[in-house]
């Protein structure tokens, strides 16, 4: 662990040394961020005109929920994107060759080489917005539901880039699936939203099927002083088979994989 974390600094800090060169970059990404984060709160508001709540929860809660997706949505612009993207280029360039032949974990090397400034506004403005949120609808942290919250986050994190991993890794069969991405991506923002604002068959589908429930709603639910037991362990649960899930089918992918050189 020691190794690949000094190893993840020296990633990290040569891309901030990259990326800070274009610093007006970072106005532009922040004034995206404010823009996208408006319309999303106007879009929430129409649904709390006239006092009514959505699925049960109130505007303040709601946001809450809306702070969690913004800030997932700026750690897959961050981390996610900037690395998972260029597993297509490697394959149809031949360089995984390269990847594969380092004396590191391939794919800790292909999820974490670089990381892009660009979603670093929406991680804070996520964070900030779920903690004021909060505070606005009467949550009292305590230790354990503070425990819960971050717990149930690191299971987010974890769901969220097996998922992204996994769609990326059938490059290695399909090439041209980096589009399929995109459909992941619009797929989440139902996770904007409580997910008892949907239909019961919309609620099955985002709980087991792709588990936006557990992305968004889970968490908020922990934010808000309401740890729940059963979601905590459901929670967990479902980050580590979906991490497993993505290292099983990582290796796997390998077994298929026809390097440049052979």
């Amino acid at each position: 662990m020691r190794r690949y974390l000094k190893t993840l600094l020296r990633f990290w800090g040569t891309a901030l040394a990259s990326q800070t060169e274009y610093q007006l970059n970072l106005l532009f990404d922040l004034l995206a961020m404010g823009g996208n984060l408006a319309g999303s709160l106007f879009v929430i508001g129409l649904f709390f005109q006239g006092g009514r709540s959505l699925g049960g929860w109130t505007w303040p809660e709601a946001l809450v929920v809306l702070g969690v997706y913004t800030m997932l949505d700026g750690v897959a612009s961050t981390v996610l994107r900037p690395n998972l993207s260029r597993i297509v280029a490697h394959v149809q360039e031949g360089t995984m060759d390269f990847v594969l032949l380092k004396p590191i974990d391939s794919q800790f090397w292909l999820s974490a080489r670089t990381f892009a400034l660009g979603g670093l506004p929406e991680i804070l403005g996520g964070l900030g917005l779920m903690g004021w949120a909060a505070a606005v609808a009467g949550a009292r942290p305590t230790l354990v539901a503070v425990g819960a919250a971050a717990l149930l986050l690191l299971a987010s994190l974890t769901i969220l880039y097996s998922l992204w991993f996994l769609l990326a890794t059938t490059s290695i069969w399909f090439v041209k699936t980096w589009n399929a991405t995109e459909v992941l991506r619009a797929t989440l923002t139902a996770g904007r939203y409580p997910i008892s604002a949907y239909p019961n068959s919309l609620r099955l589908l985002f709980t087991v099927v792709i588990p936006v429930a557990f992305l968004t709603t889970v968490p908020a639910e922990a934010i808000l002083g309401r740890p729940s037991l059963r979601w905590l362990l459901a929670g967990g649960g479902m980050a580590l088979g979906c991490f497993a899930l993505s290292r099983w089918f990582w290796w796997r992918a390998l077994r298929s994989y026809t390097s440049a050189s052979s």
